[in-house]
């Protein structure tokens, strides 16, 4: 053999170990994602990613342009869900309900970054309800219309079923993904957001690949 042979050959084994490398490095339970004892209510027909999160977070604040720009290329059988959690704290609860009023009143798609921007750049403090009211005025909705929704009965029973679904998630800590309402994603396992979704993507054709072998 050659010495140029012998360095083609030495490349493809080095090649080829760094193949088999990457298909041990899955991702582990325990380690990368762990197992809901109790797994959540899922769409038959979608493979779905809930992100528990909160509006008074900074590390969700964070996640939010990230999350997005990920959610805008999912595949037809990926959605993607969010569920605000207040953890107990009337402040959060204030802004879960701001959350469910957005989303009930077809506005949440325009202003869910606009709430996030309110807190955490313009630094309002949503502290009262007429605080929040004023900040939608300003925000090119009906004052009247979104005070009613947001002290609603419907929206205010919404925050404890949030909560309840977190705690079934056993959700520590926001902002905090679940796939196929089973994987409880372990962030600090991923070196950052873009690493964390990597491991989302993971668990989602893991979960698909599920899915196929239980309809054979």
């Amino acid at each position: 053999m050659t010495l140029l042979m012998r360095f083609l050959s030495s490349l493809l084994f080095v090649a080829f170990i760094g193949s088999t490398a990457s298909y041990a490095d899955e991702l582990q339970s325990g380690r990368d994602y762990s197992m809901i004892d109790q797994p959540l209510a899922v769409p038959k027909d979608k493979i779905e990613v809930v992100e528990f999160f909160s509006y008074g977070c900074p590390h969700c604040n964070d996640f939010h342009p990230v999350l997005d720009a990920w959610a805008a290329k999912l595949p037809k059988d990926v959605t993607l869900r969010r569920v605000p959690v207040s953890f107990n704290r009337p402040s959060w609860a204030r802004l879960s309900r701001v959350y469910f009023t957005l989303d009930a009143m077809g506005d949440l798609p325009r202003l869910n970054g606009a709430v996030f921007k309110a807190l955490h750049e313009d630094r309002i403090n949503f502290n009262s309800d007429e605080v929040v009211i004023d900040w939608a005025v300003k925000n090119g909705l009906d004052g009247k219309k979104f005070g009613a929704m947001l002290s609603s009965f419907s929206i205010q029973s919404m925050v404890p079923r949030a909560d309840q679904e977190s705690a079934s998630a056993h959700i520590q800590g926001v902002p905090s993904l679940v796939v196929d309402g089973k994987y409880l994603l372990n962030n600090e396992s991923a070196a950052n957001f873009g690493d964390l979704l990597k491991h989302v993507d993971s668990l989602v054709a893991k979960a698909r690949a599920e899915r196929k072998r239980k309809t054979k």
